[in-house]
């Protein structure tokens, strides 16, 4: 049975289960879900607990199941944690999970025990595993969804309004959330922390732009993969700030410039493919693009022929040089001006609406 995290309260309201399973990346969200079993554990009479951590390929499956089904001397009921930061449990993990998820399902409706499994982002065929569906049918699973950054404005003004504080309605509102998503970015838990920290400051009420602009730090943290969902997307703006962030976090030039001509390689084969009468998603299964970055390909696909791939191959095969220390006399010296240029080469062909003068003043900056 799945739970969304965000229906996880009234699901406890309703009554407990003895098998809860967290997965997901988002370590504030995960760390809240399982905050919500525990309270709820707590208030069933669960006053004992125990925590056992699964590191390695050693780990004693055997006194976990034993731990299970031993009844405490000095509570009623117990709450056992299990936790999995690998995801993996192994051969020997997978067939304890599947018996201990058959004991639980055995015991229904004698709450002795009851158990929270911790996991990190499961792929799809860890969801497709025997072990997480004996689990999914025992009990309970919760999926912990990465708030990705168009959600994340909508996000802030929930948590605002959960401590009674608010945003001008209209454009001034939108305004101030897309500062505050801006400098949190990536970093969900200082977002949160960023929250509260307005709600000690200022009473219940409308916050306006100043105030949140005076209050939020630039917290953002930035993943060099979603610099290229970014620069695919034509999100210009986005981009470079991501590159500036990636900079002062002292990402490694080299991983980045990977990153992006990867992206670059990568449609060109899709073009490759396409042009040799390939339908698109055979092309793009063939080049390894899935999810969300499969609709980012599609898009650019669409405004990019031959004629600018070309170009943009040996651009990255440029920076290349330049980010492992040699010179150009076209190009900047600096590594990171030099993928500002790849980025905004790129961006100017991905945002066909763009002034194009302006886009090649900034190129030849």
């Amino acid at each position: 049975m799945q739970v969304g995290a965000a229906q996880l309260a009234g699901h406890l309201g309703r009554g407990l289960r003895a098998l809860y399973t967290v997965w997901g990346d988002e370590a504030l969200l995960a760390q809240e879900a399982c905050d919500e079993v525990r309270a709820a554990a707590r208030a069933a009479g669960c006053t004992e607990r125990q925590v056992h951590v699964v590191a390695g390929a050693h780990f004693d499956w055997s006194s976990l199941l034993g731990a299970a089904q031993a009844r405490s001397l000095f509570a009623d009921r117990q709450l056992i944690e299990i936790r999995i930061p690998s995801g993996k449990p192994g051969k020997d993990g997978s067939e304890a999970l599947q018996r201990y998820a058959a004991n639980v399902q055995a015991a229904a409706g004698e709450l002795e025990v009851v158990t929270l499994i911790q996991l990190p982002r499961l792929d799809r065929s860890q969801q497709g595993s025997a072990w997480f569906g004996a689990l999914d049918a025992a009990g309970v699973t919760v999926p912990i969804q990465t708030i990705e950054r168009p959600a994340l404005p909508t996000w802030i003004a929930q948590r605002l309004a959960a401590q009674g504080q608010r945003v001008p309605a209209g454009a001034d509102g939108q305004r101030a959330l897309a500062f505050f998503a801006d400098r949190v970015e990536g970093n969900l838990l200082a977002a949160h922390q960023e929250v509260q920290k307005l709600g000690l400051l200022y009473p219940p009420g409308e916050l306006g732009f100043d105030e949140i602009e005076a209050a939020v730090l630039n917290v953002a943290r930035y993943d060099v993969f979603k610099l290229g969902e970014a620069v695919l997307a034509g999100q210009v703006a986005r981009a470079l700030r991501m590159l500036d962030g990636l900079e002062a976090e002292g990402e490694a030039a080299v991983l980045v410039h990977w990153t992006l001509a990867e992206d670059i390689r990568g449609l060109k084969r899709v073009r490759d493919a396409l042009d040799a009468g390939k339908p698109l998603p055979l092309a793009l299964r063939e080049v390894r693009v899935w999810g969300a970055k499969e609709r980012l390909f599609e898009r650019a696909i669409g405004l990019l022929g031959n004629e600018a791939l070309g170009p943009l191959l040996a651009a990255a095969h440029v920076c290349d040089g330049i980010v492992k220390g040699l010179k150009h006399p076209d190009w900047p010296d600096d590594p990171w001006q030099a993928l500002r240029r790849l980025v905004l080469m790129l961006a100017e062909r991905l945002v066909p609406q763009a002034p194009r003068a302006t886009t090649r003043l900034a190129l030849r900056a």
